[in-house]
């Protein structure tokens, strides 16, 4: 157990190779509960726009049932968070933000409101369950004894179960099909308990903080305080696919939009080791004349891949794909090549 965005998390149950490997190949099950849970509710009119003025992505394309893939930014076009959003009609949302930005959000959020919006931090009444993996389906479904393919890829419903409406949306952070599950805290444990006896027949186990980051990273997920922080803009942080042009201008939107057309100085970009060694975060990065060009966010040794790789930050010119690079680990400078593309193929590809 460890210290995590101030609470108490499990890095390992039985291993952090084994916990990645299995997710892989079968299923992983993650306690999530302290991610945040935020809900924004109101006149249709009024928090629509107010959504639209504070983060990047366009909000009014959302259907009921959506879930959206977005970030609160701030003044200076940097991140308070990167969220996700689900719609559940035109007068009610749900942002889904990390666990130590939640408070964060809800400030920044509070601070902007206009008009007849409400913004609730509700974190500490949700419990939040995410089931990975291409069994992941399955194991819910023999579970619920509901079929789930209803539920596409970033979408979700609301399922009476057990005397309370839960939220099963297929969303997850690791780059597998899956369902991220949302229940009051009493029910979350049962829950838990429930899922992890009705999965072993299907190979699942409990998965801790040290597979969810090596997941995260395999798939190229950012993570708060690493890829995404309070100065970079989306563009810059290599989540540019989500910045939007607006009739009304959000926080920070003249930076924003011009990194998006222009360009930005430096992006994260993929990263792979192609000599021994490790990556971690905050290695310098040189060009292959010494001149030095960024530095890794983050990094880990990959149990899919068997090799080292990760995030970093580098000076928009060597970020192309398989750019030669050099990382600097304990005095020594080590080969690596850019990878633009995608560093594994996981199940959820195949329910987009």
């Amino acid at each position: 157990m460890v210290p995590f965005g101030g609470w108490d998390m499990p890095v390992q149950y039985t291993g952090i190779i084994q916990e990645h490997l299995t997710t892989r190949s079968n299923a992983g099950l993650f306690d999530v509960s302290h991610m945040g849970e935020i809900f924004v509710t109101g006149d249709a009119k009024d928090v629509l726009d107010f959504l639209e003025s504070v983060t990047c992505n366009t909000v009014s394309s959302m259907k009921e049932g959506q879930v959206q893939y977005n970030a609160v930014v701030n003044e200076n076009g940097g991140l308070v968070d990167d969220i996700t959003v689900y719609k559940f009609n035109d007068s009610k949302y749900m942002i889904c933000s990390n666990a130590s930005n939640y408070e964060a959000v809800t400030n920044h959020l509070q601070k902007y409101v206009k008009g007849n919006v409400t913004v609730n931090n509700d974190s500490k009444n949700w419990h939040q369950i995410a089931l990975q993996g291409p069994k992941a389906d399955e194991i819910l479904t023999k579970y619920l004894g509901k079929d789930l393919s209803s539920i596409l890829y970033y979408h979700f419903a609301e399922v009476n179960w057990k005397g309370e409406t839960i939220i099963v949306s297929r969303t997850g952070y690791t780059g597998e099909d899956g369902f991220e599950i949302y229940t009051s805290n009493t029910l979350g444990v049962s829950l838990w308990k429930e899922l992890l006896e009705i999965g072993k027949p299907f190979g699942l186990v409990a998965v801790g903080l040290g597979a969810r980051d090596t997941l995260r990273l395999e798939a190229k997920y950012p993570l708060y305080g690493h890829e995404l922080n309070a100065e970079w803009t989306p563009v810059e942080s290599g989540i540019g696919f989500i910045v939007k042009e607006k009739s009304k201008p959000y926080l920070g939107y003249d930076r924003i939009i011009a990194d998006k057309k222009n360009g930005p100085k430096s992006k994260v970009v993929g990263i792979r080791l192609m000599e021994p060694g490790v990556l971690r975060e905050n290695f310098p990065i040189f060009s292959g004349e010494g001149k030095e060009i960024g530095k890794s966010t983050s990094g880990t040794h990959s149990p899919s891949r068997k090799e080292s790789l990760g995030l970093a930050i580098l000076q928009t010119e060597f970020a192309k794909n398989q750019t030669e690079v050099f990382v600097e680990i304990r005095g020594q400078k080590k080969l690596a090549k850019v990878e633009t593309g995608a560093f594994i193929q996981g199940s959820v590809r195949n329910n987009r």
